[in-house]
């Protein structure tokens, strides 16, 4: 098992940044995939970004550019991040992180708001 723990959500202006972390722990050396999701308000659920076990990205198009993530690591666990630069009205939503391990783990959710 994975226990996964998300903080970093909140509200921030037009433009400004937040960084988001997801701190995964328990069985985390089977874990070959990482990634952040999120839905919007009568949205469904879609990717935001991934990284691999050997560390390739992917981002969706309409965060290309603007978000990046990342993940560190210790013994006990790997921590995965998503910094958000040049935030839009559109990326208000609440964002889950996704660990891939023996089987598919989803974080708590953190919500996300841009708004002047």
């Amino acid at each position: 098992q994975v226990q996964l723990v998300e903080s970093g959500g909140g509200l921030v202006q037009p433009g400004g940044s937040l960084r988001l972390s997801c701190a995964a722990s328990g069985d985390i050396f089977n874990i070959y995939f990482m990634g952040w999701y999120r839905q919007a308000p009568g949205k469904e659920r879609e990717e935001v970004a991934s990284i691999t076990q050997n560390g390739r990205t992917n981002y969706a198009d309409f965060v290309k550019g603007r978000f990046t993530i990342s993940r560190s690591r210790d013994n006990a666990k790997i921590t995965q991040y998503l910094q958000m630069n040049s935030l839009k009205p559109d990326d208000t939503a609440v964002y889950f992180c996704n660990v891939r391990a023996t089987r598919k783990h989803w974080g708590q959710g953190t919500q996300v708001t841009v708004s002047s």
